[in-house]
């Protein structure tokens, strides 16, 4: 096992969009290389490879990425884990050096999306001739979705913001205020897929998709990638001064799944996970909410960050909708939320999503976001949550100035 810290030395990502002349791969090696070259890295210094993504996860994706950046014969794991896939592959890169497997190793997130429209849909077959007979796990005999809750992203995000905003009265124009923000933080983010704002008046007059998420208020498929390079702290000591001041520490990485609750078994239930792994992060960073400089949330919908200003502490329980009147989450504000743009702008290629909130964080942290710099970052936090569930939070760390 190895001792002391784990460094992010290198990060890039793609532009998120829709990219009909690039590949999977293409996506993935432009982030890979641009990683490494962010950290003074080549590929013969990385020990253990991970890679994250969804829609192609049985293609042995890591291995067809070795084949275009180096093949070296080191570990390959290819990592999915719902929207949390990519901070998945960061948590298997990470493990791979606190084991001491390997002192240098390379997350990867990448996803080629398009324009496939609502996720957690079915494709119909159409031929299939209709039985209502017992069948399956459950020996259903008609659907439940829709009756019995739903698997449907845009319905499960917007029913978790609903009984929210009844149990500690949330407007759907606080709701609103949420995609307001994102849409003009983005307007600053030179990598995302949309760069528009929109007024107040527009959201909510919008086309509703799951009540209270109109289309703005819903994130976008497309395409993209994202990576980090990881050190050990043995490591990073050996490496050039400038790669070291650069250096960005993860101070704490958590992963939950959902524990067993009645309500569960209808509904997903998107807060207890990401409760449980904020707190364990604060705990294992020895930080707390009133540390953080900026945070990027997964914002899906604009019903999800609500809710996660709660989950992750940021407010007082019950308070989020204060919270988002009060300002506190614009750029200005007191604890910056998705100044990238967040998934509702940036876009959502799932697998890449949860490295690119790391980029964007290390960015701030290192003061290099350009117009949209947070002054002064110095700790940042990062979350995503995938249906299923699965939750990532990462607490980074700025490396403090003059310290060798």
């Amino acid at each position: 096992m190895s001792s002391g810290d784990v460094w992010i030395i290198g990060t890039a990502m793609t532009r998120f969009g829709r990219f009909p002349d690039k590949d999977l791969l293409d996506l993935a090696s432009e982030a890979a290389l641009g990683a490494l070259k962010d950290g003074g890295s080549a590929i013969t210094d990385i020990g253990a490879l991970a890679l994250g993504n969804v829609y192609e996860a049985n293609s042995h994706n890591g291995q067809r990425l070795q084949k275009q950046i180096g093949q070296t014969g080191v570990p390959v794991y290819n990592v999915v884990n719902a929207c949390a896939t990519g901070a998945t592959a960061v948590r298997v890169a990470l493990m791979s050096i606190a084991s001491g497997e390997s002192d240098t190793a390379l997350a990867v997130g990448v996803e080629k999306m398009g324009k496939m429209g609502l996720l957690g849909g079915a494709a119909k077959n159409r031929d299939a001739k209709k039985q209502y007979q017992p069948k399956g796990r459950y020996g259903s005999v008609l659907k439940t979705e829709g009756v019995l809750g739903t698997g449907l992203m845009p319905g499960v995000f917007a029913q978790a913001g609903t009984e929210y905003a009844l149990r500690h009265g949330v407007t759907a124009t606080q709701f609103a205020r949420v995609a307001q923000k994102n849409h003009a933080h983005s307007v600053l983010n030179p990598l995302a897929q949309y760069r528009k704002e929109f007024s107040l008046r527009e959201i909510l007059e919008s086309e509703v998709i799951a009540y209270p998420n109109t289309l703005p208020m819903c994130c976008p498929t497309g395409d993209g990638a994202a990576a980090v390079v990881l050190v050990s702290d043995a490591k990073l000591k050996t490496l050039d001064p400038d790669v070291r001041r650069r250096a960005v520490k993860i101070s704490a990485s958590v992963l939950t799944s959902d524990p067993w609750s009645e309500a569960g078994q209808v509904q997903p239930d998107v807060n207890t996970l990401t409760r449980q792994a904020a707190d364990a992060a604060y705990a294992k960073a020895g930080l707390g909410p009133d540390d953080l400089d900026l945070v990027e949330l997964h914002d899906c919908f604009a019903t999800a960050e609500l809710i996660h200003y709660d989950n992750l502490r940021l407010c007082e329980p019950g308070g989020a909708g204060d919270f988002i009147d009060s300002g506190a989450p614009w750029r200005e504000g007191k604890i910056p939320v998705n100044v990238s743009g967040g998934l509702l702008s940036k876009g959502h290629p799932i697998g890449a999503t949860g490295i690119a909130n790391l980029y964007e964080v290390t960015t701030h942290l290192r003061g290099e976001a350009g117009e949209r710099q947070i002054e002064g970052a110095k700790v940042g936090l990062t979350h995503v949550i995938g249906l299923a569930s699965a939750c990532a939070v990462h607490i980074l760390e700025a490396r403090p100035a003059g310290v060798a």
